[in-house]
C-alpha cells in the first residue's frame, strides 16, 4: 500500500493495533521509494521527508509508528544518491518488518508460561502480542477461557473474539462496563500497549486503565505484553504523550443528542506503573521500573526529531 493509503486506512481504523501500524508505515516507506524516482538527492529527500510526516502524524499516540518510521530511516540523512538512499530504506524497512513479526512470536512463548493450566484470562482491544500468550498457552495444551472485552467504539473485541474462537479456545464477549463483575472469575489479565513512558506507564486504548483498577482491587495479575519499540524516547525528555481524539460521530449518531451536549472521545488512556505487575517484552519479562534500562538499551545514543 502506498503511503497516502496507508494514511488513510490508519486514520479510519482499516489498520488497527500499535505493531500492524509500524509494520504498515514502515512498509509504506520502502514502496514509495521502490515505485518513484527522482533527479537528485534533495529531491527525493524532500519528498521523503514529507512523507515520514504524513504517515507520523496519521496516529499521534502510537510511538511504534514514529519508531518504525525513525529505524525505516536510519542513515537517510547520510545518504549521497537517490539509488543508496533508496536501497538503505527497503532495506531497513525489512529488518524491522521481519523483527517486529519475530518479537510477538518470543512474546507470546513468555508470556505463555504466565498462563496457568485452567487459567481464566481477561484481555481488552485486539493487541497481537496479548492475544499470541493466549494462543500459545492453548497450543502447549492449556485449558482455558478468555473473557474479551467489546472495547467500544470500534468493538475490536469483536476481532478478538472471533480470533481465539478460531483457534479452539473458550471465549466470551463482555460489554466493557462487565469488568469489575466478572474479575472475580479471572486469573489473570493480558493487554497490549500502544506506548509505554520512560517511568512505565502504559498508554492503550480507552478503559485499559479501568482494567487495571479492577484487577488490583481483586488481587488479580494485570500483565501488559508489548515489543520494546512501543517504548517512548521523547518521554524521557519532559515530552508527554498526545492522546488522541476521535469524531463524536462514532459514538453518536447526527440529531441524536441536543446541540449543547459536548462529546470526549479519547482512544487511550494512561495505566500508571504501580498497577502494572509485569511487561512482557521480546527481551523477557521486565518490570514498570526496568524501563528507563531497556530505554537506553534500545535508543540511548538516537537523537529523535
Amino acid at each position: 500500500m502506498n503511503v497516502d493509503g496507508t494514511v488513510k486506512a490508519i486514520k479510519e481504523m482499516e489498520i488497527r493495533g500499535a505493531g500492524r501500524i509500524a509494520r504498515a508505515a514502515s512498509a509504506a516507506l520502502s514502496e514509495f521509494v521502490s515505485s518513484k524516482e527522482w533527479k537528485n538527492i534533495d529531491e527525493m529527500r524532500k519528498d521523503v521527508l514529507k512523507a515520514k510526516d504524513k504517515l507520523i502524524s496519521s496516529r499521534p499516540t502510537a510511538v511504534s509508528l514514529l519508531n518504525a518510521v525513525q529505524y525505516t530511516m536510519k542513515g537517510f540523512d547520510a545518504s549521497v544518491n537517490v539509488k543508496d538512499a533508496a536501497n538503505l530504506i527497503i532495506k531497513n524497512s525489512a529488518e524491522f518488518v521481519s523483527a517486529s513479526d519475530e518479537a510477538v512470536s518470543k512474546i507470546g512463548v513468555i508470556g505463555s508460561r504466565r498462563i496457568k493450566d485452567n487459567a481464566t484470562v481477561m484481555t481488552h482491544c485486539n493487541s497481537s502480542a496479548a492475544l499470541e500468550c493466549i494462543k500459545e498457552a492453548h497450543r502447549n495444551g492449556k485449558k482455558i477461557k478468555v473473557y474479551a472485552t467489546e472495547s467500544r467504539p470500534w468493538r475490536q473485541g469483536i476481532l478478538t473474539v472471533n480470533e481465539l474462537a478460531k483457534e479452539g479456545i473458550d471465549v466470551t464477549l463482555i460489554v466493557d462496563s462487565a469488568v469489575r463483575s466478572v474479575m472475580r472469575k479471572v486469573d489473570i489479565v493480558l493487554v497490549g500497549a500502544d506506548t509505554i513512558t520512560s517511568n512505565g506507564s502504559v498508554i492503550n486504548k480507552i478503559g485499559t486503565s479501568q482494567l487495571a483498577l479492577a484487577a488490583n482491587e481483586s488481587n488479580v495479575p494485570f500483565v501488559v505484553c508489548s515489543e520494546t519499540y512501543k517504548i517512548s524516547p521523547q518521554t524521557l525528555f519532559g515530552d508527554t504523550v498526545t492522546i488522541e481524539e476521535r469524531d463524536i460521530n462514532e459514538i453518536v449518531r447526527k440529531g441524536e443528542v441536543h446541540e449543547s451536549v459536548k462529546v470526549f472521545n479519547p482512544v487511550f488512556d494512561s495505566t500508571p506503573p504501580g498497577y502494572i505487575d509485569a511487561i512482557v517484552t521480546e527481551l523477557g519479562i521486565i518490570s514498570p521500573g526496568s524501563v528507563y534500562e531497556i530505554m537506553m538499551r534500545q535508543f540511548g545514543d538516537v537523537t529523535f526529531s
